[in-house]
């Protein structure tokens, strides 16, 4: 009796990993695409920034939602409207270089593709390893907090150098933010889908941003 209720449990556990793990990328393609949607529209409206104070505002605001609502339905409802804000800043943001470089569109579909092949090559590399990268908490946390700082000098200043050294660290930050993510879902330390998709989305949106100002500053041509 025992000895079957011990393997039981090892068994329910993994279908519980296997179903947060299918739940959170179901959401998260949910997600990018709404996110590319509200872009698009932002694109095509010619909106224009939001400026920074709106867009911290709303993110951070629409972020504590999310996570206080993380455990009911209207969780769902809060995270499209997160992501969905998100893809309304990013919309202005990709305009500035469509709009500045004749080559603009050339380095967003850059930028998109190798994102793109970061998560999904980071992703695959931690499903299939299963590796623990718990140990990457603390410095992620600290790295993404002092990143976030420089970057808000960076742009009260006007310090390009400064803004250029912020997203190389975002690329390394965000791309160990996945992996660290990835980990938590197999190994236990998440298990809420909606959180591990907001954190996911996250690294994405930081990812894309910060290799398109990368692009823009050393292969746009005007």
């Amino acid at each position: 009796m025992n000895q079957n209720y011990a393997i039981a449990r090892p068994a329910e556990a993994v279908l519980a990993t296997n179903k947060l793990i299918r739940n959170t990328y179901i959401l998260l393609s949910l997600t990018l695409l709404f996110s590319a949607a509200t872009a698009g529209i932002a694109i095509l409206l010619n909106l224009q920034s939001m400026g920074i104070l709106i867009t911290l505002g709303g993110y951070f605001g629409l972020l504590y939602l999310t996570s206080a609502l993380r455990n009911s339905a209207w969780g769902l409802a809060a995270v499209f409207a997160l992501t969905g804000f998100m893809g309304l800043t990013l919309g202005p943001f990709i305009n500035l270089y469509i709009q500045h470089f004749s080559n603009g569109g050339q380095l967003v579909m850059l930028a998109l593709g190798g994102t793109g092949v970061i998560f999904l090559g980071l992703s695959g590399y931690a499903l299939t390893t299963r590796k623990d990268f718990s140990f990457m908490g603390g410095f992620l946390m600290v790295g993404i907090l002092v990143g976030f700082l420089a970057g808000l000098c960076a742009v009260i200043f006007s310090i390009p150098a400064l803004a250029l050294a912020v997203s190389t660290i975002f690329i390394l930050l965000m791309s160990g933010l996945i992996l660290y993510q990835t980990s938590a879902m197999i190994h236990g330390g998440e298990t809420n889908y909606i959180m591990a998709t907001i954190t996911l989305y996250v690294a994405i949106y930081n990812l894309f941003t910060s290799l398109l100002h990368i692009f823009g500053a050393f292969a746009g041509e005007d």
